[in-house]
């Protein structure tokens, strides 16, 4: 940093990772703004809207950005107007950046459909550098007891994972059904076991398999097969749309079926009667709101919600980025700075 700048990845090119489009590059260190906090990286959590943004599943909104949103870091300067935040204490930087707080969403507290809405690592550069920046009003201070590793996951896998639940409408008690059982999922099962539910998951990996049975999960079987029992709600974490039909056959009556992901390959066509009718929904997920990240993180407090990490140097954030797309890992991989 003496000479003003930082290495960070920059997604040069988008289109598979093997190809080379992310290259580690040199980038000024970024200023903060007026209400903005200057955050130095000491871990970042990878996710597969990372691997979206990388590979141009997602629009470009910034030509060469910087992924990464699931930020543990530390305050190192901000702007004139922030109060508040200290320079060395711990804060997260998760994938919600900014919104306008004046639409009709914001105003009924409906914030992540602001229409105006930005997020890190999209919009702006985010975490796979040595620094990044963030309002202050969308920072998150981070639970005691839980180290920068263990945190990371919980800022992006663990909110979204917990707003899917939410949407899901899961009664007390409920049987509950996870399609793909990655780094959000196996955060989602702890917090719904937590709260009483049945959980069955169903996936491809054999190794996933066995971590939801190693978390307290009732079955774990193939991604196409029926689970053992009607579902109360099913959260399909894979961006799958094969598997949409698939998990509204497995939903009993009035069952709700919601979709975590940002983006999903295309649905088949749906059979009115034996995947819709019954009063059966089917619902998506957009981003989270502020207090749905506050909320999480108490409760994963509370409840003692651990991530299955495994550790990437940040200098091999591309190496990270190539397993999750081949589904080498289960729970969430973390990337530690070992740029600085």
């Amino acid at each position: 940093m003496a000479d003003g700048t930082m290495r960070a990845w920059s997604v040069l090119k988008p289109g598979p990772v093997a190809e080379g489009g992310l290259r580690l590059v040199e980038k000024p260190v970024p200023v903060p703004g007026d209400e903005e906090l200057l955050v130095r990286v000491r871990a970042c959590g990878v996710c597969r809207t990372d691997l979206h943004v990388t590979e141009g599943d997602l629009p470009v909104h910034r030509p060469g950005v910087t992924p990464g949103h699931e930020v543990v870091g530390v305050v190192a300067g901000s702007g004139a107007a922030v109060r508040g935040f200290a320079v060395g204490e711990r804060v997260g930087v998760a994938w919600l950046r900014w919104t306008d707080g004046t639409c009709a969403y914001c105003a009924r507290g409906a914030e992540n459909l602001c229409p105006a809405s930005r997020y890190t690592g999209w919009d702006a550069d985010g975490g796979y550098a040595e620094y990044t920046t963030v309002p202050a009003a969308f920072a998150y201070r981070l639970p005691g007891g839980l180290d920068d590793v263990a945190c990371a996951p919980l800022l992006c896998a663990g909110i979204i994972g917990y707003r899917a639940l939410r949407r899901a409408a899961l009664p007390p008690g409920g049987r509950l059904g996870l399609y793909g059982f990655g780094g959000s999922a196996h955060l989602c099962a702890q917090v719904a076991l937590a709260e009483g539910a049945t959980v069955h998951v169903l996936t491809r990996g054999a190794a996933a398999r066995r971590l939801a049975l190693d978390l307290g999960a009732a079955s774990a079987r193939d991604a196409y097969q029926m689970p053992p029992e009607p579902l109360d709600s099913a959260i399909l974490f894979a961006p799958v749309g094969d598997l949409v039909p698939v998990a509204l056959r497995a939903l009993d009556r009035g069952g709700v079926l919601s979709i975590a992901g940002i983006h999903l390959s295309d649905v088949p066509p749906l059979r009115y009667e034996s995947e819709l009718f019954y009063e059966k929904e089917l619902r998506s997920v957009t981003s989270n709101t502020r207090e749905d990240g506050r909320e999480f993180l108490a409760l994963a407090a509370r409840h003692g919600v651990r991530a299955t990490t495994h550790i990437y140097p940040l200098s091999r954030a591309s190496d990270a980025l190539r397993d999750l797309g081949q589904g080498r890992f289960d729970g969430a991989a973390v990337l530690v700075n070992d740029l600085s």
